[in-house]
């Protein structure tokens, strides 16, 4: 989750903002302090960079960014070792460091930690980081491995992120591992107790609220490091919240009513809300008419976004200088972060939907017997990695000028929530409805019932690499002797030239220039489609429900 974020303030499982949450942490912290329990919101006030330097222009020498490891005791006393570890990023600039794991563990700084001369009751692992050690990008196995092997009796709890899923994961009898999901729809929650400590001073069974039951052990697999049966003191209680309002409130005592959100909360909404209007994310470019989707449904259906795109891309992407050439246009299906819901398009779902500013560039006149292979070559070929961090260039975008949109469509409506029909509850249940709405179904390592609300699942497909769209082909359906070949400048080197060399095309980047200019790129062309084609209802465009409804 990112501070400071509006969320999916169009879709009603995820449409509470970062107002809310302050609003939700704060009475967390009140029934924490009530209950005589240590709550922790994962980094809060303290920046962990245990692998990450930035370069010093004084001194010419790289330096971490936060603190390399902190040890605390909370309010209660439990004495707590934490270090926050990101994987092993090679996207960085130069002026920026990442320190790969197998190194890190190995600095004398990270042993002495570990060996810490103060008692420990309790490591904790934070980052931007796979915690399941399978993934291929994780590197929390290998800080698991160190610390366990220099200090076996001690827990070690993890939290994570960057594959965007909702996860837990047992590492042994007292050390697991906890990622909540992706762009702010989630709110992970664990609880623990039985943690060995001469020190901790508070509740170890908290009256009025369920307590954690679930020993360490992987519950789907028949071959787990931590035995059922295990002699570890140590049981939990993991939940994944929808990051929405009614959920916050249902789990905070006394609030469904007006008395939900705290002043501080309000603030932030109130800065939120300003700084979206400033920006002018609010202008409004169309209605759109469906919810598309990228993965609910298979590729080129009814509602799959890929189609939508190249539609758009067919549309908008023109060289009016070459306007009657025939062309194909490929993009790189990676270059699409999210879904788009239906209803007012505005400046900010650009972003949400393709944030990238991947520009277009092209080869004139290339012949269609070798233009027209490109596409399954890439499809067949190694899968182009989707781009899950922005780079700097993605982020020079400018403050349009333009309608906005009229009062209250596409803002967050924080003094809208409704009283729920369930009674008052206390402790961390899990939410039931009468009708099931599609969302979240997670399956871990401590089984299927750890979503705080329980959804109908919503079907993924899998997609191709990458898209074409046609443009400019002759009418009577025959195909032309040569066409425009476009594309994304991100995959032209590494992708599109090795392609047309494997069909005995002899083209090379030196043939490669920009199409349409820099500053027209894949954040562009659907703004561009939606002010052709989506203005009817404007400005009062009708609402869907979210992904994965029919």
């Amino acid at each position: 989750m990112e501070p400071m974020s509006a969320t999916h303030i169009k879709e009603q499982n995820y449409g509470a903002d970062w107002g809310d949450f302050v609003s939700f942490t704060q009475h967390m912290k009140h029934k924490a302090g009530n209950l005589g329990v240590d709550l922790f919101k994962i980094y809060g006030e303290r920046y962990l960079t245990s692998n990450v330097q930035i370069l010093n222009n004084s001194t010419g020498q790289f330096e971490y960014i936060g603190n390399k490891y902190r040890y605390f005791t909370t309010a209660h006393g439990l004495r707590i070792m934490a270090f926050g570890v990101l994987f092993d990023f090679t996207g960085n600039s130069n002026v920026s460091k990442v320190i790969k794991a197998a190194s890190l563990v190995k600095e004398s700084w990270f042993l002495d930690a570990i060996n810490y001369p103060a008692p420990i009751d309790l490591f904790l692992v934070i980052g931007h980081n796979p915690v399941r050690t399978t993934a291929s990008t994780s590197t929390f196995g290998i800080i698991y491995k160190t610390i366990r092997g220099l200090r076996p009796n001690i827990p070690i709890q993890a939290f994570g992120g960057h594959t965007h899923v909702r996860d837990f994961a047992v590492y042994d009898a007292m050390s697991t591992g906890l990622e909540s999901g992706r762009y702010c729809e989630t709110v992970g929650w664990l609880s623990m107790s039985g943690i060995n400590s001469s020190t901790f001073n508070g509740n170890l069974k908290p009256r009025g609220v369920p307590n954690p039951t679930q020993p360490a052990f992987n519950a789907t697999a028949t071959n787990s490091t931590a035995s059922k049966n295990t002699t570890s003191s140590i049981v939990y209680q993991r939940r994944y919240l929808d990051f929405n309002r009614l959920t916050f409130a249902y789990h905070a005592v006394g609030s469904q009513a007006s008395t939900f959100d705290y002043h501080s909360g309000e603030r932030v909404t109130d800065l939120i809300t300003s700084d979206r209007r400033e920006l002018n994310l609010t202008a409004l470019y169309g209605c759109a008419p469906e919810t598309y989707c990228q993965y609910c449904k298979p590729f080129g259906a009814d509602g799959n976004i890929f189609p939508l795109l190249a539609t758009a891309l067919a549309a908008t992407v023109i060289n009016e200088s070459r306007a009657d050439v025939p062309r194909l246009i490929i993009i790189n299906t990676g270059s699409v972060r999210f879904d788009l819901v239906k209803g007012p398009f505005t400046f900010d779902d650009s972003f949400i939907v393709s944030p990238f500013a991947d520009g277009f560039q092209f080869i004139p006149d290339v012949p269609y017997k070798f233009a027209s292979q490109v596409l399954g070559i890439l499809n067949a070929g190694p899968f182009q990695k989707k781009r899950r961090d922005l780079e700097a260039r993605d982020l020079g975008f400018t403050h349009l000028t333009g309608e906005v949109c009229p009062e209250g469509i596409g803002q967050h409506n924080h003094k809208s929530l409704k009283r729920r029909a369930e009674p008052l509850t206390r402790g961390m249940h899990r939410r039931q409805t009468a009708t099931l709405t599609p969302g979240y179904v997670t399956k871990d390592d401590f089984g299927t019932d750890g979503d705080d609300t329980v959804h109908s699942r919503i079907p993924n497909y899998a997609q191709p690499n990458d898209l074409q769209a046609n443009a400019s082909f002759p009418t009577d359906g025959s195909e032309p002797a040569t066409v425009d070949l476009v594309f994304l400048d991100f995959i032209a080197d590494e992708y599109v030239i090795p392609a047309l060399r494997s069909v005995g095309a002899t083209y090379s980047m030196a043939d490669v220039s920009y199409y349409l200019p820099k500053n027209f790129t894949t954040n562009s062309y659907l703004p561009a489609y939606a002010k052709l084609a989506w203005q009817a209802n404007v400005p009062n465009c009708p609402v869907g429900e979210g992904v994965g409804f029919s």
